[in-house]
């Protein structure tokens, strides 16, 4: 008889009279995660409040200016979780999650999801808003003839000591574990009877508890939205929450079927895979709901591979650090070491699938996340189709409920304990497996061991935990040649240790630990200690770091008179392919192709830019460079509903060794076009150099220096060439109300938010060639010679780079979404010739700050310091610099010859002086950068005078 499952297929052989065995097919994709259209999460920032009382009962109130914001969308917000209960200030101070800041947005039909994500964000209201997903169950593939009927059967319960256990202990009916899955068959013979009930809320059309759920008797179905948790009775729907469900809690000792490992352990069924078109994956809901609901336990047998959510997070946090609850979850069936979430997530027990011999399973996931192992081939368990039927399946979903299972008789045999606790006792007593062959070569990523579940509940083992880490600095990368130190919190779990002492090292070449123990002494349990007298200090290699490169470290507790000892495992991330200037109040991310604030419109790779570690104040910038229409390079948005990557790197973005005097900060990297003219006749030709700084001297805190040195690599003279920066302003605290604008004098175009006018950004062109700008707005409505709403076409790139000041302001009044091209126009250049061009970036709470920080800038980056240039050329003085016209010149005694040049080393002019003291009259010539060659006979020196308008 052939049997399709959703999803996978199974064939079913004939197992006595009542039992059918059922092995799956040879090839299942790996697990993935797709994001949930239309809907988006976000959490509001708690008020200072929160963090010394308890919140009032129910959710955070909806800000204002959040509704307004919402409202121009269309958009609705509702509580994500409006009966969670907010923690105890005890509870908060601990780690606890206040789940009634929690939002979900439904979105209107068109609207972008990353358009209202940044627009949440530049509220300044919002943590954190992020897409919510859907996850596939979790299957491995089995050989149908690796282990047939007769001869499989439950052989696991006797690699993991699960008889010996029960008679320790057959756990408790009052320890219920949450089956969050594809729901359950509440008839199969094995099954029955083993459901826990919500009495309290019969089927009556009436929600009796009151707990928002009507009729939630049996459990519920999340992906629905119903009170029927089973799976349809049909031979096509889903059977992997049943098959799950019979490994960790199906009836023991009833004379029928298989053993559950949790014997006595009760099961509440949490449907989150859907029956109809109309549902939707409803992981992360279930576990709030099996918290709330006395779960002692969750399984978690699905997943997916990518960035971590801050709200699945939050979720997991909820349940173990509010509730007491022991979340386990399926570490994955793509054989890679990777990150697999939820298993990878902070609290969670993550479970690896070995085979019979209890080595690694071949297609099993492997990470030094992984905290203990568990039998994952050839499982044999309730299948769920009919109610005697029974399946042989394999992969960590599987391996999964038995550590579930385990993890309730674990809470019945010791009472007392914590999650944690019980989290800590089964690492603890796992058998050591790493020595076996096909381990060696995962040692330290299959977790502590193999499960012993007769360990787990008879013996008393010692273990210390890594509880909370702060380095300094607290970035989320680090460069090469960085140092840091590193504070840990470590916490003794279980049965009292007569002493612990902390090592730490690194497992990566890249990273080298110069200081790494420290004895934290004797520790009763539940006890706590840090190493903030004696950090642990580290430093990264000064070359060669790959680029994103994850290293990891290890943690050894041990105590050697006990013969304790214990490993944790954490990863920094080194040498990304972008840096963030942070060393005043405007952060800002550089990009080795270019790129600022992040890396085009991907917020995972970068910081953005952001004024005194505030909300983020830009969505997307970059660089446009172009000598026409046809010939332009960009790495900004096109009009293909993509970005242009016409720049590679040459030389990666990294930090430079701190200057001498003012320039705390600085960075360097060298990128051209991917393709030169020859190749592509669209390319311009150019080479660019790019060199950032920021400085924490008064008065230059609020902005970053930008310079781009030109080369040109063709044969020809570039007659003009521009160079622009994109910036996408989105402005707190709503980016559909911001003012773009223009300030001649100071050659600075500038974004603010109207009408409150609280914040004030923008790029202001100091040095290179004559400025443009050209203001934008983006909305859908927006009418004139550029619309971004449809894109970004290289006739509308050339236009914003071309058009001089003629388009200086958009968005008066009332605002709009803005946004810039500053550029600079420079009239030719040469073949194998270079030109600098310098900008600067700048933030501040109001417009006569921002000009005052640009005109900082402006002295910041012109001005000629008299003691250093003395150096160079004795005698030689020049000022005042900037200048308005005339320049006053001290010359030693002597003849001397001076010519003024332009920034493309033109000479403009050329006078011989015999006298000391002597002047130059620039008034007759444009704004802009100019270079003075003073020669006498000492020597030669060139000097940068800015002449302003």
């Amino acid at each position: 008889m052939l049997i399709t499952l959703r999803w996978f297929c199974c064939v079913a052989l004939l197992l006595g009279s009542a039992a059918s065995a059922v092995a799956q097919s040879a090839a299942v994709p790996a697990s993935t995660r797709t994001v949930r259209p239309g809907v988006l999460v976000f959490r509001l920032k708690a008020s200072p409040a929160d963090a010394s009382q308890p919140r009032r009962p129910g959710p955070a109130v909806l800000p204002a200016a959040l509704t307004t914001a919402l409202s121009s969308f269309g958009a609705t917000a509702r509580p994500k979780f409006p009966r969670a209960a907010a923690p105890t200030a005890a509870r908060a101070q601990a780690g606890a999650v206040d789940l009634g800041l929690l939002y979900e947005l439904r979105l209107p039909a068109g609207t972008s999801p990353e358009q209202l994500r940044q627009r949440l964000l530049k509220t300044g209201l919002v943590e954190y808003a992020e897409p919510l997903y859907n996850y596939q169950h979790l299957q491995q593939p089995n050989d149908p003839q690796a282990d047939s009927a007769g001869t499989g059967g439950q052989y696991y319960l006797r690699n993991i000591r699960a008889h010996q256990a029960w008679g320790i202990t057959q756990g408790d009916t009052s320890v219920v574990i949450g089956i969050i899955d594809g729901g359950t068959r509440f008839s199969h013979e094995d099954l029955t009877n083993q459901n826990q009930l919500n009495r309290r809320d019969p089927i009556d059309g009436i929600d009796n508890d009151g707990d928002g759920y009507v009729d939630n008797y049996y459990g519920w179905d999340f992906a629905d939205n119903d009170n029927d948790p089973e799976r349809l009775r049909n031979p096509t729907d889903l059977t992997h929450g049943v098959l799950v469900t019979g490994i960790a809690a199906a009836a023991t000792n009833n004379g029928r079927g298989i053993a559950g490992v949790g014997y006595k352990s009760r099961y509440l069924p949490l449907k989150i895979y859907p029956s109809t078109p109309e549902g939707s994956f409803g992981g992360y809901e279930a576990i709030v709901y099996a918290a709330d609901h006395g779960c002692r336990v969750i399984n978690l047998s699905w997943g997916g591979t990518g960035a971590p959510s801050r709200f699945e997070q939050d979720v997991i946090n909820y349940a173990v650090l509010n509730h007491d609850v022991v979340v386990v979850a399926a570490a994955g069936n793509t054989p890679q070491d990777l990150d697999f979430y939820p298993a990878s997530y902070q609290h969670v027990v993550s479970v690896a699938s070995t085979a019979r011999t209890d080595e690694r399973s071949v297609a099993a996931t492997f990470s030094y996340r992984v905290d203990v192992s568990a039998p994952g081939e050839g499982i044999f368990t309730t299948l769920g189709v009919t109610d005697t039927d029974y399946a042989q399946v394999g992969g960590s979903s599987f391996a999964a409920p038995q550590v579930a299972g385990a993890a309730a008789l674990v809470r019945a045999r010791f009472p007392s304990y914590n999650a944690a606790q019980v989290a800590a006792q089964l690492r603890r007593t796992t058998d050591f497996i790493d020595n076996l062959p096909g381990n060696v070569a995962y040692a330290g990523r299959l977790g502590s061991g193999r499960l012993n579940v007769f360990r787990a509940v008879s013996e008393q083992p010692y273990s210390a935990r890594v509880v909370a880490r702060m380095a300094a600095p607290a970035r989320s990368y680090y460069a090469p040649a960085d140092t840091l130190r590193l504070i840990v919190r470590v916490q003794n779990l279980l049965r009292e240790l007569p002493g612990l002492t902390v090592t730490l090292t690194s497992l990566s070449p890249y990273l080298l630990v110069r200081q790494g123990e420290f004895a934290a002494g004797p520790l009763a349990t539940l006890a706590e200690v840090d190493n903030a007298a004696t950090p642990f200090r580290l430093a990264v290699a000064a070359a060669g770091v790959p680029l994103n490169t994850k290293a990891v470290l290890r943690y050894r507790l041990h105590h050697a008179a006990s013969g304790y000892t214990e490993y944790q495992y954490e990863t920094l991330l080194l040498n990304p392919d972008y840096v963030v200037l942070d060393a005043n109040n405007l952060h800002l991310t550089l990009t080795s192709r270019g790129n600022l604030g992040y890396d085009g419109t991907n917020p995972s790779i970068g910081e953005g830019i952001s004024y005194r570690q505030g909300p983020p104040l830009l969505a997307e910038g970059g660089l446009l460079l172009a000598t026409s229409a046809t010939r332009l390079a960009s790495n900004v948005r096109n009009d293909n509903r993509g970005n242009d990557a016409d720049f590679i790197a040459v030389a990666q973005v990294r930090r430079l060794p701190s200057a001498s005097g003012a320039a705390n900060q600085r960075a360097e990297g060298r990128m051209r076009e991917a393709q030169l003219p020859a190749a592509n006749p669209q390319a311009v030709g150019v080479a660019l150099r790019q060199r950032a700084t920021a400085r924490t001297a008064t008065p230059h805190q609020s902005y970053v220096l930008l310079e781009y040195q030109l080369t040109n690599l063709t044969a020809d003279t570039l007659r003009p060439l521009h160079l622009g920066l994109f910036m996408d302003w989105d402005l707190p605290d709503d980016p559909a109300h911001n003012v773009a604008g223009w300030d001649a004098a100071r050659r600075l175009g500038y974004a603010y938010n109207a009408p409150n006018q609280t914040i004030y950004a923008g790029v202001q062109h100091l040095a290179g060639g004559q400025p443009s700008v050209f203001s934008l707005d983006t909305s859908p409505a927006a009418t004139g010679p550029v619309r971004l709403s449809d894109g970004f076409s290289r006739a509308e790139k050339w236009l914003t780079l071309s058009s001089s000041t003629t388009n200086a302001s958009a968005g008066l009044p009332a605002g709009t979404d803005a946004a810039q091209v500053v550029g600079a126009v420079l009239p030719y250049l040469a073949p194998a010739d270079s030109v600098m061009v310098a900008f600067a970036v700048l933030a501040a709470p109001s417009l006569a700050e921002l000009q005052a920080a640009a005109d900082a800038a402006t002295a910041g980056y012109q001005q000629v310091p008299t003691a250093t240039k003395a150096g160079i050329l004795a005698g030689v003085r020049l000022y005042p610099n900037p200048t308005a016209g005339r320049v006053r010149l001290e010359l030693p005694a002597g003849p001397a010859t001076v010519r003024v040049l332009s920034v493309l080393g033109q000479q403009l002019a050329a006078y011989n002086f015999q006298q000391p003291t002597a002047s130059l009259d620039l008034s007759a010539y444009p704004a802009g950068l100019y270079l003075i060659r003073v020669q006498t006979t000492a020597g030669a020196a060139t000097y940068r005078i800015l002449k302003r308008p």
